[in-house]
């Protein structure tokens, strides 16, 4: 039985090669994840163990304080221990560099570092020297790069108090191995310049060459973590490869979700194979076959196919690992990578899910052929699933139970639970137990969708149309397990689409409503204030109507660390206008009350009517709660009036300033006031609502661009599912075709009665999918916030539908002309 099994995949290569693409894909996609990850963590590693080399130890806080730093005195103690040639202290901190144009550089200011000469220097230098004395500086590498800037210019760097300081560059340096450097840019300068640019008080590690680590440890004392160089060098890849794990988790989802269309594929193409060979598999019976033979002969057959499709999908994985990392490096290429890295887990996990899938696939169409009679040898039936369909009483008990579980989950987690991370869980469960209602139900399905994808088809496409819709329909069971597949991919695909959707759509309600202002200016780190001057020369500019300032103060709030805001009052309720759960805006402006965000509301003894004590200049004030807002605005916690602000902790610099300009002016005229009025304060970052709805935007359509992209692997294996079955059927219906083409049909029109009946059976898969995404996707939308906002992107929804279409006729073109080549003669002798 085993060499019979062989000889028949010897003799069909096409159709194990076509059987064995859908999981190729899918191991592919999942080796490939594994291929990129290692590979990256394999670069950085290397990379931290080639910085970390120059260090023999390193002196770091312990894990249960880290932010405490080390202190400078231990520094000395450290340098006079025996054997002790250099111990250099790192700091590091906010020290923004101002740019050409007069203003800090990036979003957030760059970091400033210590930056030793000698052995204990971990970075590279790409131009020019380290920093010997206090008025020299390196920039970042690609800072300078963008800056424009290079070793012998004079730069402007703002300490923590952000007043500005001039340092000559004398070189561009690789900052690299420090992620948080990696991200904002950095400058460079010796120890204690940097310590005074960044107001530090103590050392973020000290590195030390020489010496041994028993006297390292002791004099460091049991505050302090004592490492060996190679100790340091896997810890800094540990934290810096951290984000890996996270790639390859969100990587792997994507690669199960293809394994699952893979499975549908493969069970699709072997239930039509083993109906195909219904009289092959009854000889068998016939000249003595048993049922667990044939059984087995099935499942050998689905193991050879599934390792032939996993083999070459490890090396189709290596191939997408390598192609990632070539764009990760054109990403970020401060991490070297070094080639594929092609693990034995790897090797393992690929080939184990590839056959496992493809057998599991394979156990239910194994299973009806032993069902297979002898005496079918002697038959000549129609064509396997064909005739009028029904669910059957298990069936759609089955389906009618789940469609109700997956419906009432949905409904629990979108309109009943409160709103957050655990109501999104309990749709995403709701919508994948609702699927699998759909995989019951679909069969039954299929002719109503099939009338309502084919009607414009069987209309416009005369005869070849109308034989294509009957096609599509005439076999239900085989569209629907061909179809759902593709469900799967679109239905994602929308799901994402309405998400990303609706969220722009709540975020810009939630801008025009609670900021009706054109322009926000902060500090750059968020953290410091701006001066009042600032506020006076916008008031002056006869392109603003209004200008509001926000300050803050942190301070004891019973007992417990806490900000307290305020805003200009004769802004709340004209220019800005929070959203009131409890109370009135009125209630909460008079003196000695305080109004709070929904989210500190809930928070023991911040509730409605409660009285706060608040430790101000003249001691501890009780503060009464008259009103809750609701939060997400750019203002949130303990807000109080601004007359008592000021009473409470005296004149304050804004920490924020929001402008409103007069709307009879062009934005780039008013953008341009802004800008020329901000110009004398360098720390000053000028944001327009218009340009964060723009980036925020932006992020939005990246990440569905990202998840469209990882989907369409999904969608992809799902069409050659479709092209699969059109192949498979071509051969099944080869006498048909040919009486049709004896009849008058021409080659085109065969051709395109096969194009047809794959663009109806692409339809029904997209259209359900559509249904299914925009419906969970607005289940989704209600599940992140009690006001976020349902939007329906219908252009690209259609645009999935109409994809779709396209892809599946394209799908089509190698089955149909293959049909159309088969001689007329020859194929009505074909038994």
């Amino acid at each position: 039985m085993l060499r019979t099994t062989l000889a028949g995949l010897r003799a069909h290569k096409l159709r194990l090669l076509l059987t064995a693409v859908a999981i190729t894909l899918g191991v592919g996609f999942i080796s490939g994840t594994f291929v990129l990850t290692d590979t990256m963590d394999k670069g950085v590693a290397k990379t931290f163990a080639k910085s970390a080399d120059r260090v023999d130890f390193a002196v770091l806080p312990n894990d249960d304080d880290p932010d405490k730093g080390v202190p400078t005195h231990l520094l000395g103690e450290v340098r006079a221990l025996p054997g002790v040639t250099d111990v250099q202290g790192l700091v590091q901190g906010d020290a923004a560099l101002v740019g050409k144009d007069g203003k800090a550089v990036g979003d957030f200011p760059t970091v400033g570092m210590s930056v030793p000469s000698g052995r204990l220097l971990r970075y590279d230098v790409d131009k020019g020297r380290p920093p010997s004395g206090g008025g020299e500086t390196v920039l970042d590498t690609e800072v300078a790069k963008r800056e424009g800037y290079t070793v012998g210019d004079t730069v402007t760097v703002l300490d923590k108090k952000e007043r500005p300081h001039r340092f000559k560059v004398v070189g561009l340096v690789d900052f690299g191995i420090d992620q948080e450097a990696s991200f904002r840019g950095a400058v460079g300068f010796d120890s204690a310049t940097a310590m005074l640019m960044t107001g530090e008080k103590t050392y973020r590690e000290l590195d030390v060459a020489g010496g041994s680590k028993a006297a390292v440890k002791a004099a460091a004392g049991g505050s302090y973590e004592v490492y060996t160089g190679e100790e340091l060098g896997a810890r800094l890849a540990k934290a810096a490869g951290a984000d890996t794990k996270i790639i390859r988790t969100g990587l792997l989802i994507f690669g199960l979700v293809a394994m699952l269309v893979s499975a549908l594929v493969i069970y699709n193409t072997f239930s039509i194979l083993i109906a195909q060979r219904m009289r092959e598999m009854a000889l068998l019976r016939c000249v003595g076959a048993t049922r667990r033979q044939v059984f087995g002969g099935v499942v050998a057959e689905s193991a050879v196919v599934g390792l032939v499709g996993s083999v070459l999908g490890l090396l189709a994985g290596v191939g997408l690992g390598e192609g990632a990392l070539v764009a990760v490096n054109r990403l970020d290429a401060n991490v070297s990578v070094a080639g594929p890295s092609l693990a034995v887990r790897t090797i393992v996990i690929g080939l184990l899910v590839g056959i496992v899938v493809t057998v599991l696939s394979a156990l239910l169409p194994a299973r009806a052929a032993t069902r297979v009679a002898p005496v079918a040898a002697l038959r000549a039936d129609l064509e396997p699933g064909s005739g009028r369909f029904r669910l059957g009483l298990p069936r759609t008990v089955i389906a009618v139970l789940l469609g109700a579980a997956g419906l009432a989950l949905g409904v629990l987690g979108s309109v009943v639970m409160e709103k957050g991370e655990t109501a999104m869980y309990m749709v995403a469960f709701s919508g994948g137990v609702f699927f699998l209602a759909m995989i019951a139900a679909m069969p039954a399905l299929v002719r109503p969708l099939g009338r309502l994808a084919g009607a414009a088809p069987a209309r416009l496409g005369g005869v070849p149309g109308r034989l294509a819709v009957a096609n599509a329909q005439r076999a239900p069971r085989r569209t629907a397990t061909t179809t759902i597949a593709l469900t799967v991919g679109v239905g994602l695909m929308s799901l994402f689409a309405v998400v990303a959707a609706s969220g722009k759509a709540t975020a810009s309600h939630k801008l025009e409503e609670q900021f009706p202002v054109q322009f926000q200016i902060r500090t750059q780190d968020f953290d410091g204030t701006l001066p009042h001057a600032l506020t006076e020369a916008l008031r002056k500019r006869p392109e603003v109507t209004g200008v509001v300032e926000t300050r803050s103060k942190d301070t004891k709030v019973g007992g417990d660390d806490e900000e307290i805001e305020t805003i200009t009052t004769s802004a709340l309720g004209t220019i800005l206008k929070p959203d009131m759960k409890q109370g009135t805006l009125a209630a909460a402006l008079k003196p000695g009350t305080a109004m709070v965000d929904a989210e500190t509301a809930k928070t023991a003894g911040r509730g409605l009517g409660q009285t706060l004590q608040v430790r101000t200049a003249r001691g501890t004030v009780p503060v009464k709660i008259t009103a809750v807002y609701a939060a997400g605005g750019n203002f949130e916690g303990v807000l109080v009036p601004e007359a008592d602000f000021t009473r409470y902790f005296g004149v304050r610099d804004p920490a924020g300033i929001y402008v409103k300009t007069r709307d009879d002016i062009p934005a780039a005229q008013a953008r341009k006031a802004v800008d020329e009025a901000a110009r004398p304060f360098p720390a000053a970052k000028v944001a327009s609502s218009a340009e964060f709805e723009e980036t925020m935007t932006k992020a939005i359509d990246m990440m569905l661009m990202i998840f469209g992209g990882l989907l369409g692997l999904a969608i992809v294996i799902a069409l050659f599912g479709i092209a699969n079955t059109l192949t498979l059927s071509v051969v099944e219906r080869t006498r048909e075709s040919a009486l049709l083409r004896a009849l008058g049909l021409t080659k085109r029109q065969l051709r395109r009665m096969l194009s047809v009946e794959a663009l109806v059976m692409a339809v029904i898969g997209a259209f359900t999918g559509v249904v299914l995404g925009v419906a969970f996707g607005w289940a989704a939308t209600h599940a992140m916030a009690a006001d976020s906002i349902f939007a329906l992107p219908y252009l690209q929804v259609i645009g999935f539908v109409v994809l779709a279409g396209a892809a599946g006729t394209v799908a089509a073109v190698m089955p149909a002309r293959r049909a159309a080549k088969t001689s007329i003669v020859e194929s009505l002798a074909h038994d």
